[in-house]
């Protein structure tokens, strides 16, 4: 009975938690994650997720903990996640803004050997026919085969998201699962965290791998330029669901 109710919970848990998903679905579309790199990203940041939360219930069986005490860690938990998953949604959001009239589109001459002159429309955060080579680059700067500039710089947005779901709890986990099965024995209570494991990680990198593939086919128009900044106010307002609406 106890694994039929991980595996629900872990689904419910999970479906109903924007932040279980949105993050990484609306990362996925503005930093052009592949469908590989976006699951990979999922599972690591799903397994710290869920594996934070089995070491603290572990360490407070262990310690003999009592249930509300661990309730309470795990709500103080929740809370700085979710705060901070605020403050990065609300930081991208500005980011984008900035950088979307940063990047305004605007005309670029070009004339021609032939002597041809003419004019096109030209938006840096978009693909365009013309490549412009220069005999200088920035050091941190590399031209692809294509003619467009590349950054070497690292993406570190997998790695706060990381940071912030390794906070985030598993609310159920610790004072529905974990405790009724150590009443019984170790060996069940390995059973239902297994359970709840799998069945959030399932559930997880179904809807994200699901919904990217979805987003992937919409064409924003105009709208393109603001994709970072839609995806930095989409996540800080999940955040805010979190905190204040208990989602």
């Amino acid at each position: 009975m106890l694994c039929w109710t991980a595996a629900t919970i872990g689904l419910v848990h999970t479906a109903l938690g924007p932040d279980h998903y949105l993050p990484f679905v609306m990362m996925a579309k503005v930093r052009n994650w592949t469908m590989l790199k976006t699951t990979w990203i999922t599972l690591l940041c799903g397994m710290g997720h869920v594996l934070s939360s089995v070491l603290l219930g572990l360490l407070g069986i262990y310690l003999g903990a009592e249930v509300m005490k661990l309730e309470a860690l795990e709500a103080y938990r929740g809370t700085v996640a979710a705060w901070l998953l605020i403050g990065f949604g609300f930081a991208y959001f500005i980011w984008g803004i900035h950088r979307a009239f940063k990047h305004k589109s605007h005309s670029h001459i070009h004339v021609h050997s032939s002597g041809l002159v003419h004019e096109h429309p030209h938006d840096h955060t978009l693909e365009h026919a013309h490549v412009h080579h220069h005999h200088m680059f920035n050091k941190d700067m590399q031209l692809s085969p294509a003619g467009s500039i590349k950054t070497k710089a690292r993406d570190i947005t997998p790695w706060i998201l990381f940071a912030v779901f390794v906070l985030g709890p598993c609310e159920p986990l610790i004072p529905l699962l974990m405790y009724p099965a150590a009443k019984s024995s170790l060996m069940g209570m390995y059973m239902v965290v297994i359970v709840f494991a799998v069945t959030t990680l399932f559930t997880m990198l179904s809807i994200v791998l699901v919904s990217t593939w979805g987003i992937g086919l919409a064409k924003l128009g105009k709208l393109e330029r603001y994709t970072h900044a839609i995806a930095g106010g989409t996540i800080c307002l999940s955040g805010l669901a979190i905190m204040f609406l208990g989602l």
